[in-house]
């Protein structure tokens, strides 16, 4: 309950804000949200981000391979 309080407080706190400052803010705003991702430093963080989350999945597809054939690695199976 006390979450989705906050979720309608700052919901209409961002509304109320929004509307008013107007549409001059709003573009302006979005210029500089393009002018950020079109800078270099983005592309790079993006790249890195994609790299770090392939990894993160082939280790897991790794993970799940292994369980899936029934290895245990020289881990004793209960019996």
């Amino acid at each position: 309950m006390r979450f989705r309080l906050g979720v309608m407080i700052g919901f209409g706190a961002g509304y109320y804000l929004g509307a008013k400052a107007g549409r001059e803010r709003y573009e302006q705003i979005n210029r500089w949200i393009d002018n950020a991702r079109g800078s270099e430093a983005y592309g790079t963080a993006t790249d890195k981000a994609r790299a770090v989350i392939d990894l993160g999945v082939e280790r897991a597809r790794d993970l799940v391979g292994h369980a899936g054939n029934g290895k245990t690695d020289g881990i004793p199976s209960p019996s």
